[in-house]
């Protein structure tokens, strides 16, 4: 076995120490004397570190002392990868990340994220633990609900690659009679990267016609047609973080009920970003959106959750649902994301990013809200 290496960063990195010390508070207040971090989305979020295979062991107790003995594990393949993302910490090169660090760990109680370990690796974990392996499932994940201000901005990017996409979209008649939502989902996620993400933040959804009210449509060679309303949920990929917008577009001529189904989804993806603030439960902000369907009368046409947090991850914490029992914080970035659907027919979704504030939230999406007639 390799024992750690100790290398020095050349310049400070706050956003890793800060999120490291923040996570101590958590293992202090859980009682655990360490935390195994499994989850490759976290151990980037706490170390920077973006490769395939590695684990993480991060001590409670005295700042300092912790800090030294921070150590981040992977394998041969990423070793310069490793020394050029998170050159601060200690480093362990071994193909079994998890259960090596587990050998050098000599804290009596090692928490693990019982919600991200298997049960036949929690065997070969606790074959290896030195100390008593204890549940300590979702700390991480806590911190990140709650993001700084290189994460919003990392979000914004996102969120404007994805804007700009659509607008270029429809500004070159890509969205016309003819096209298929193959074409046309093909065709966003290009202009995507044309406008500087990485890649699609998510398979992207094109549905059109009767499809529309397929909530998560896989697009088809269907072709759009005249008076098809068209619903498109996208986003991108910066630096690591998701965007997701969902717009609802309508190939001309419109007829009456396309545009009061509109309306009525319009109204309520309002309500839902009005009632966003700090304190706020996020089951209120569910029902702050789906009363004005019911009152409607097509309530049971508004058949998911009105949103969920966006991260490093498409679907993260805070969850936003009627059975969600989290709180909205400053900094949490959130979808609201009603629709309604008839089936045979066709449906509307209108979903934007936004940031809770201090007082409210902000929209991070800035594509419009308007109904968009096409042709």
């Amino acid at each position: 076995m390799t024992a750690p290496r100790a290398v020095t960063r050349p310049r400070p990195h706050p956003a890793g120490t800060r999120r490291r010390e923040a996570l101590r508070e958590l293992l202090r207040a859980a009682a655990v004397d360490a935390l195994l971090v499994t989850d490759l989305v976290n151990v980037r979020y706490l170390t920077g570190f973006t490769g395939s295979n590695a684990a993480l062991v991060v001590h409670a107790g005295d700042s300092a002392d912790a800090e030294d003995r921070t150590v981040l594990a992977t394998d041969g393949r990423y070793t310069t990868q490793a020394a050029a993302e998170s050159p601060d910490l200690r480093l362990l090169v071994e193909r079994q990340c998890a259960p090596e660090l587990l050998t050098l760990t000599t804290a009596g109680r090692v928490g693990f994220d019982s919600a991200q370990v298997t049960v036949d690796a929690h065997d070969v974990l606790a074959a290896a633990a030195r100390g008593e392996l204890v549940r300590a499932p979702g700390l991480v994940e806590r911190l990140r609900a709650v993001k700084d201000a290189a994460e919003i901005d990392a979000l914004r990017l996102a969120c404007a690659a994805a804007d700009a996409a659509l607008a270029g979209a429809i500004a070159d008649g890509v969205l016309a009679a003819g096209r298929t939502e193959r074409e046309v989902a093909h065709e966003l996620e290009e202009r995507m990267v044309a406008a500087g993400a990485t890649g699609p933040s998510f398979d992207t959804i094109v549905a059109a016609g009767a499809n529309s009210a397929i909530p998560h449509h896989h697009p088809s060679d269907a072709p759009l047609a005249p008076g098809d309303l068209v619903t498109m949920d996208f986003g991108a990929l910066v630096d690591g973080y998701h965007s997701d917008m969902t717009r609802t577009v309508l190939l001309g001529p419109a007829q009456d009920w396309q545009r009061e189904i509109y309306a009525l989804v319009d109204a309520a993806a309002a309500a839902g970003r009005a009632a966003l603030r700090p304190g706020v439960p996020t089951s209120a902000i569910d029902a702050a959106a789906r009363d004005v369907v019911v009152e409607a009368g097509y309530g049971e046409q508004f058949v998911h959750p009105v949103g969920h947090g966006v991260g490093l991850v498409i679907h993260e914490a805070p969850a936003m649902s009627a059975s969600a029992t989290a709180t909205l914080e400053a900094g949490m970035t959130v979808t609201v994301e009603p629709g309604v659907y008839l089936p045979g027919r066709g449906g509307v979704r209108i979903e934007d990013l936004l940031v809770v504030t201090d007082s409210g939230a902000e929209p991070l999406t800035a594509s419009t809200r308007d109904l968009v007639v096409l042709g």
